[in-house]
């Protein structure tokens, strides 16, 4: 009767019941809106307003690098050096701690950061101008611009350009150590800039410029009003595959002389397990250590030097729990420090078989031969043809 006397009725009433679940979802809607509008608004209220502490952070590493070498060559100690067979003194085998880096990195914000490295094994012999190797500030706008300023290795050449706490052989090649040794890489004081040139999906492009003193690490002033000026240029053109070319001008005390050269890094995938990679490097400069020896000095046109490598690697990744991956190499170098006046070329062959523990060589026992060749052996001297073998153990922490 109530039904009847209201004008209701049920039928209308089921009519009516999509009606007023539509609204109930309208108005949940309308709610969800506003809250998301609160939630934008919120987030925009908390916009970082000051960046002084923001992405603040600081980090520990470090490398140990311990090895045994032993002379396999007779009348030859363990540093390469020829000695008169009655001499009972130098000493053919050797435990050696080559490597005692520790790193700390903090990042005041997101743009500013700080790097110091010390190589505390350095303190076991002459450590006047050494333990001290990097320690620069580092400003990053963005991918294309940063600058690093204070102390540093400059880019010039691949073995400035991978991580320093890495290394796949024995030791890093005999022109990355000449040309450190005349101020043209290594650890230098001076500024540098660099980045990438190119956007996303264009042909990857990096750059690297940048002056320093040249007088080597650990040099309070600069020993002439000449700085040495450096440029290097990174194109990807495929996949895996990177073409450097570096240049430099500067002086290390006498005269003004240059370097330059070109190097190339390329890896292949072989299979699922096996990868190949090869690097390659020539490098080209005035040996200004070598000038300064002379009491009469020649003119410093002559006194050049230049080399190249070669560094196959063919890794396995075996990929168990302990033994990650293992890798079998060997780098063939051919250095001349002075090819226009008194050449006396060295060839260096390293056989090297690297077994990995950890990934990314956090572990890594080493074991192989340093086989060095001169030209022209000159006795009681390190320029001596002489084999080496050795057994080498680093871990990265």
């Amino acid at each position: 009767m109530w039904v009847k006397s209201t004008g209701f009725k049920v039928g209308n009433m089921k009519q009516a019941l999509p009606i007023l679940i539509g609204s109930i979802i309208f108005l949940q809607g309308l709610s969800a809106y506003g809250q998301q509008k609160d939630t934008v608004k919120i987030k925009q209220d908390t916009i970082v307003s000051n960046y002084s502490t923001y992405k603040r952070s600081i980090t520990f590493s470090g490398l140990l690098q311990t090895r045994y070498i032993a002379s396999l060559s007779s009348n030859v100690d363990v540093n390469g050096a020829n000695f008169n067979a009655a001499s009972a003194s130098k000493i053919s085998n050797n435990f050696l701690l080559k490597r005692a880096r520790f790193i700390v990195t903090g990042n005041v914000n997101d743009h500013f950061s700080a790097n110091l490295m010390m190589d505390l094994a350095e303190f076991n012999g002459n450590a006047a101008n050494k333990v001290l190797d990097n320690a620069y500030i580092k400003y990053s706008l963005s991918k294309h611009f940063n600058i690093e300023a204070g102390q540093f290795r400059p880019f010039f050449g691949i073995e400035d350009a991978v991580a320093n706490d890495i290394i796949r052989t024995l030791d890093y090649s005999n022109q990355y150590y000449a040309f450190g040794a005349s101020g043209w890489q290594s650890f230098q004081v001076g500024i540098a800039i660099l980045g990438t040139i190119t956007n996303e999906g264009q042909l990857p492009l990096k750059y690297y410029v940048g002056a320093y003193n040249g007088n080597n690490r650990n040099v309070a002033n600069d020993n002439d009003n000449t700085k040495n000026f450096y440029a290097r240029l990174e194109v990807s053109p495929a996949k895996n595959l990177i073409l450097g070319i570096n240049g430099a001008s500067g002086s290390l005390g006498n005269g003004t002389g240059y370097a330059w050269g070109g190097d190339i890094q390329n890896r292949l995938d072989l299979s699922s397990k096996w990868q190949l990679t090869l690097n390659g490097e020539f490098k080209t400069g005035n040996n200004f250590a070598l000038f300064n020896t002379y009491t009469l000095k020649p003119s410093l046109s002559q006194v050049m030097m230049q080399g190249f490598y070669v560094f196959p690697i063919i890794r396995y990744n075996y990929g168990r729990k302990r033994v990650r991956a293992v890798e079998f190499s060997s780098r063939y170098e051919y250095f001349n420090q002075s090819y226009k006046l008194n050449s006396n070329p060295e060839q260096t062959i390293i056989p090297n078989v690297t077994l990995i523990f950890a990934d990314d060589f956090y572990a890594a026992l080493q074991l192989g031969v340093s086989i060095d060749m001169y030209q022209k052996d000159i006795p009681l001297t390190t320029t001596y043809t002489h084999n080496l073998a050795y057994v080498q153990f680093q871990v990265r922490f």
